[in-house]
């Protein structure tokens, strides 16, 4: 009995220690260190057990687990941890920003591949600091953020980008490849909303970029956009406004300084002030004294018109057209995920009234991005799909705005009619007028982009992708045209134009890839093909004759005059083999080939097709042993060699045709001899066929050097690069002689860039402050080597001996100007000048035979930088942040198309307004101005182009700053929000060094674009 009883006793005691071991309930809760704020959808495993739990919205888990077990916690983007209960109930959890990025994955065509693998130049963006810009184009916001990509833009509401990467490199289109969720582009970035960007990263390279072979030569940017992560249900929302105003500009005339400009012009030129043709008058007098003429009044009418409906004015045609912008963005997001599935649904809208009144641009966004899981996750079906509509009207009267004579008003004295020129006067549009006019005339463009892609695991390793992108467009615009009475400029007739375009671009591609790993061995294999077609038709019509201009009215079937119409058509079909090998040898050696084979329809059968192969090589020192068992000041350090082809097939879709088209003046003829009636038209030859037209191919050898050290606080990257560029498709200037059809397009000319990109970065985390540098700078130099003869004075030059070749694109070709005549024993000693005198400018005899003429030009500038920097810096303290960004331009020549209204009465025209700067031009009392002397005429030929137009347009930018503060804290858990964040910031706050030698107000715009605007922002951030 008691041997009974010690047994119960025993497996009682027992019993009570393994339901202590199994039943007892866990909860906790997990935190980010650096912000304190919750973690959703965080992984809590007991280790060793397949027990385990996600975070809610609080950051909050509860399981079941032995007092003694040990909790395994993980999150993507966070250093894991593990925690000993040791008896414990409740845990709290603070997990580390994980740093470190060798082990990060990157998106490199068709595929991804871990960071320490690539041999390629890859740039990764970080898509937060771009998403702090109150821009509608992510691209614009990228200046100064990667080497060896140089993005210039204006200020216009729709943020147009210009990319250029590693430089030129053809005579063609320079606009890389865009790659969006596998989906090829070369249309707007605008239409795509930042908010739903999830990484970002750039082709330099040949060997990077020739996966995507035909359309790689520019470089290649892969963009990936968000997609659910598996947890509890987010909502997360953005919303900023911004305003917007163009503090500098080019300081006109108003109408007493224009009439003191007009006035000397006349002196100077011997003539009557009071002869002009601009109803001016002056009460002059000569010094008796020094025989000077004096100023003593300038006198304007009261009305410029016989009718007096309009009074002379002073307007500031700049304060017309110009206000305060506002900027608007909102964007939602709703997303989930679970081990079977996810989904991203977004919607985003974003308006930009812009600093000229009446520019105006806005879109509305919608995006669903989702991934199903089937058969125990063997098959993955899903899609990423955006559909946006965008409006936009264009305002940039910036020529007319400084050109128009202040004396002019704005409108007539009842306020109904327009203000303008009367006789004598040059025909410069009242600027408002057209703004308000063009107000109408705003374009609408549906895009519906996306593709839909099936993934299945044939076998351990061996994935099978098919995925069909499509990318349609909708284009639709109304344009009227006014009837107006301004001044003496006036339309008596209205008419109407519309236009309508459709654009459907499909790509098909099919994929297998093959992941090995065995040992030390690590292959990763990729074939595929790939179908591409471009379909696009145009259709337009006109009428004129409109009783009532309304929108709601002007349609065409209201129209009772004239009408006309007119479309077109075309097809462009590309097929593409290609494949591509990288191989691992034990995370040390590193190899990888690619090559690509394409067919376009753009050339004939017998060059149809092209081949572009590549490879790599990469060297991890770090990984050797008389390196990694001597010191652990090295994380990574890795050598890189990349050589490789891409081609270019950016030509007109009928340049291997012959082309004929109808020109009833030039072939109408009686071919029946019918001798009465309407003639038939003929067809006449404007372009010859080149059946034997062939791809134009580039290559580029990179060599590459990655490093990482003390923990990877420190980081950069060093690449140089020499890119050549082979048989560059042009279309040679029309030459008379050669008769009909005499165009034609043809292979020919070569084009060389040597660069060097170096990018440095730093992180550090001192208590609670942590501080993240990064900076870059790159040069490269590019040179023409070779063009076909019959193109070769066609890209600047005499046509006896100098021309482009051996000299950068682009580059600048005049005269020489040396300065200002100042006193009579220079102009004796100067070469023979027609027109030359005191005050006049004088230009160099550059081949020394004592007469300036045509003989003395020469190169005089190249529009290509010496070198491109950018540096960014965020700053972290608890809840508060800071950032800003610097980015310049140095060694680089503009042309400074200002200088003809600011600097000369007479070079472009007479009747226009002129700068400010004309009141300090030389005279006999003001000798040491640079600015030449005012005169009626250019007898001195100071319209030539000359080194007088060109300026040092180097720049250093505050591109971009931004402060911010996070809460956190009981209130926000009550409102069941899981971070919020507001903050203030702005864009282009300032040009904080430029050349003394620009005298323009903007280097970086330094024509007559649209101005780039400060930008100032106050947004928030919130997350549910």
């Amino acid at each position: 009995m008691k041997r009974v009883l010690h047994l119960i006793l025993i497996l009682f005691c027992v019993a009570q220690a393994v339901q202590g071991q199994n039943n007892g309930e866990i909860t906790g809760r997990v935190v980010s260190a650096d912000k304190n704020e919750p973690l959703i959808g965080v992984s809590v495993v007991v280790k060793g057990t397949t027990t385990g739990a996600t975070t809610d919205m609080d950051g909050r888990f509860s399981l079941r687990a032995a007092d003694n077990a040990t909790l395994v916690i993980t999150y993507i983007g966070f250093l894991p941890q593990e925690v000993t209960l040791n008896g414990r109930s409740s845990v709290q959890v603070s997990l580390q920003t994980d740093t470190k990025t060798l082990d990060e994955v990157v998106v490199t065509g068709y595929q991804t591949e871990r960071k320490k693998d690539l041999t390629g130049a890859v740039s990764v963006v970080d898509t937060d600091e771009m998403k702090k810009q109150s821009v509608a184009n992510p691209i614009k916001a990228l200046q100064g953020q990667v080497a060896g990509m140089f993005v210039t833009g204006n200020g216009s509401p729709s943020s147009p980008a210009t990319v250029r990467i590693r430089g030129i490199g053809t005579l063609n289109n320079n606009d890389p490849l865009y790659i969006v969720d596998g989906v090829p582009t070369k249309a707007g970035m605008h239409e795509l909303n930042p908010a739903d960007i999830e990484s970002l990263q750039v082709l330099k390279d040949a060997s990077a970029a020739s996966i995507y072979g035909s359309r790689a030569a520019n470089g290649v940017i892969i963009i990936t956009t968000k997609r659910g992560k598996a947890g509890v249900a987010q909502i997360s929302a953005n919303a900023y406004t911004s305003i917007s105003r163009y503090t500098d500009r080019t300081e006109m005339l108003d109408t007493e300084g224009y009439g003191r400009a007009l006035w000397q012009a006349h002196i100077n030129n011997g003539s009557d002030p009071n002869a002009n043709s601009v109803q001016y008058r002056f009460d002059w007098s000569v010094d008796p004294t020094t025989g000077t003429p004096v100023l003593n009044k300038v006198l304007v009418p009261e009305y410029l018109d016989a009718a007096q409906t309009m009074r002379a004015s002073n307007t500031d045609w700049f304060d017309e057209i110009s206000r305060t912008g506002v900027i608007q963005n909102y964007d939602v997001s709703l997303s989930n995920g679970t081990e079977n599935g996810s989904y991203l649904l977004s919607l985003g809208y974003f308006d930009n009234q812009g600093v000229i009144k009446t520019s105006e641009f806005n879109r509305l966004s919608a995006r669903l991005n989702s991934d199903y899981k089937f058969f125990k996750g063997r098959i993955t079906v899903g899609q990423n799909l955006s559909l946006t509509k965008t409006n936009e009207v264009g305002a940039s009267p910036m020529n007319e705005a400084m050109q128009a004579l202040p004396l002019v008003p704005v409108r007539t004295v009842n306020g109904l009619g327009w203000g303008g020129p009367v006789g004598g006067m040059n025909d410069r549009q009242n600027p408002v007028r057209l703004i308000e006019d063009n107000k109408q005339n705003g374009y609408d463009f549906m895009r519906l982009f996306g593709n839909f892609f099936a993934d299945v695991k044939l076998l351990e390793g061996l994935v099978f992708r098919t995925n069909v992108g499509i990318d349609y467009g909708n284009y639709s615009h109304r344009r009227y045209r006014k009837r107006y009475v301004s001044g003496y400029l006036n339309n008596p007739e209205n008419r109407l134009e519309t236009n309508q375009s459709h654009s459907v671009k499909t790509t098909w591609s099919n994929t297998l890839n093959y992941n090995y790993t065995k040992g030390d061995h690590r292959i990763d294999a990729l074939v595929g093909t790939e179908y591409y077609v471009d379909n696009y038709n145009t259709f337009w019509a006109s009428r004129e004759g409109f009783v009532v201009e309304d929108d709601d009215f002007m349609y065409l079937d209201a129209g009772v005059g004239d009408k006309d119409n007119g479309g077109s058509s075309a097809k462009h079909v590309l097929f593409s083999y290609f494949g591509r090998v990288n191989y691992s040898l034990k995370d040390k050696y590193l190899a990888s080939a690619t090559i690509r084979r394409d067919g376009s329809s753009r050339f004939g059968q017998n060059n149809r097709f092209g081949t572009f192969p590549a490879f790599s090589l990469g060297w991890r020192l770090s990984e050797e042993g008389f390196i990694k068992n001597n010191t652990t000041f090295f994380d990574d350090l890795k050598l890189r060699f990349g050589w490789g082809m891409t081609g270019n097939q950016e030509i007109a879709n009928n340049a291997i045709y012959n082309l004929y088209y109808t020109d009833y003046a030039n072939t109408a003829y009686d071919i029946t001899g019918s001798k009465s009636g309407v003639l038939p038209s003929g067809f006449k030859l404007t372009q010859n066929a080149n059946p034997n037209l062939r791809w134009e191919a580039s290559t580029m050898t990179n060599y590459g050097i990655d490093f990482e050290f003390l923990d990877q606080r420190f980081y950069g990257s060093a690449e140089y690069y020499i890119r050549k560029t082979s048989d560059i498709l042009l279309l040679p200037p029309y030459i008379g002689t050669l008769g009909e059809g005499g165009n034609q397009w043809v292979n020919g000319a070569s084009m060389e860039n040597k660069g060097f990109e170096l990018s440095l970065g730093n992180r550090t985390t001192i208590g609670d402050l942590s501080i993240n540098l990064n900076g870059n700078i790159s040069t490269y130099r590019n040179k023409v080597t070779e063009l076909p003869a019959e193109v070769v004075n066609a890209y600047g030059g005499d046509g006896r001996g100098q021309n482009i070749l051996g000299r950068p694109i682009n580059s600048f070709f005049g005269y020489v100007a040396e300065g200002i005549f100042r006193t009579q024993q220079e102009l004796d000693a100067h070469a023979d000048q027609n027109g030359k005198g005191l005050g006049r400018i004088r230009y160099k005899d550059v081949n020394e035979d004592g007469v300036i003429n045509d003989f003395d030009r020469t190169w005089i500038g190249t529009p290509h930088p010496d070198y491109t920097y950018g540096f960014n810096a965020n700053f972290g303290y608890k809840g508060f942040d800071l950032s800003f960004l610097l980015q310049g331009v140095a060694g680089i020549d503009v042309v400074n198309d200002f200088k003809y209204s600011t600097d000369f009465w007479s070079v472009s025209e007479t009747g226009s307004n002129k700068g400010t700067r004309l009141l300090n031009a030389w005279s006999p009392s003001n000798q040491n101005s640079d600015i030449p002397a005012v005169a009626l005429t250019d007898a001195n030929f100071e319209s030539r182009f000359s080194t007088y137009f060109i300026e040092n347009g180097s720049y250093l930018k505050l591109r971009n700053a931004q402060a911010g503060y996070t809460f956190s804290g009981a209130l926000l858990k009550k409102a069941r929000v899981q971070s919020l964040r507001i903050y203030v910031g702005g864009d282009n706050l300032g040009i904080l060094l430029k050349s003394k030698s620009f005298t323009g107000v903007d280097p970086e715009n330094p024509g007559f674009g649209y101005p780039n605007p400060m930008v100032l922002t106050t947004g928030l951030n919130v997350r549910f």
